[in-house]
């Protein structure tokens, strides 16, 4: 349940609009549900600003449908990372609405109405377009906790002046994500050029010796531009919720 809908109810009950016995059916399973297999928290939106969100790697389509339906069900948005075709035809199947990106790999359902967004957009740097695919994830996930998001796609090192021309999007950031494999120097170089929070997303993108993503990691980890933090490698949807967060608490 969101913080919108906990008040709404309690509201209800104070009017007598909604009996005591219907109030503590709908609020039996406020904490999480125990569905065996999975135990969705559905207290994490009043908790978090964000309700659970869900990875699809490992988990068969129907419980990834089980648990899709339980979120959407209690009238929470729905946000899926890393989900193959299959599973994401099994939810698109059973639960009206969801949006599949394929390059992002996720399920998005927004439900109700949605919060203005923070007056800044988040801005995902993209180095290359085989690094895509994290940078997508990071997009989606930006948008799904309710922040506009701007994707600016292959604009890497080894053509510095693709990078330069979008300073201005850059400065109007609130929040930037930089995506980036291979060496991993474009989040240090964006750090170089703004006054905002820059978040490095190393990718498993490489040749041998990136060592799938290492390299990239290292690289952003040992980085002297004052101002970055990194995340895992590949973490496109990690990087996105902490900038979400970031962003939505920018005065």
């Amino acid at each position: 349940m969101t913080p919108e809908a906990i008040r709404a109810l309690l509201e209800g009950v104070k009017a007598g609009e909604v009996d005591v016995e219907q109030g503590l059916s709908q609020l039996r399973e406020l904490p999480f549900s125990d569905m065996g297999f999975a135990k969705v928290d559905h207290h994490r939106a009043l908790r978090c600003g964000a309700p659970e969100v869900v990875y699809g790697e490992g988990k068969t389509p129907a419980q990834l449908v089980a648990i899709a339906r339980s979120i959407v069900e209690r009238g929470a948005n729905l946000l899926a990372t890393r989900v193959d075709q299959a599973h994401a035809d099994a939810v698109l199947t059973e639960v009206e609405g969801v949006v599949h990106d394929a390059v992002a790999r996720t399920l998005v359902l927004r439900c109700g109405e949605q919060p203005e967004p923070p007056a800044k957009p988040v801005v995902v740097v993209c180095a290359g377009t085989s690094d895509l695919p994290v940078a997508a994830e990071a997009k989606v996930t930006v948008e799904s906790l309710g922040s506009r998001c701007e994707l600016l796609c292959d604009v890497g090192v080894a053509g510095l002046h693709r990078l330069l021309a979008h300073q201005d999007t850059l400065r109007e950031a609130g929040v930037i994500v930089v995506v980036a494999g291979m060496e991993g120097a474009l989040p240090s170089v964006v750090t170089g050029l703004v006054d905002r929070p820059v978040i490095g997303v190393p990718t498993s993108v490489g040749y041998g010796a990136a060592l799938s993503g290492l390299t990239a990691l290292a690289g952003m980890l040992t980085a002297c531009a004052p101002g970055m933090t990194v995340v895992n490698v590949d973490n496109g949807f990690g990087a996105g919720y902490a900038a979400a967060l970031m962003n939505r608490h920018l005065k």
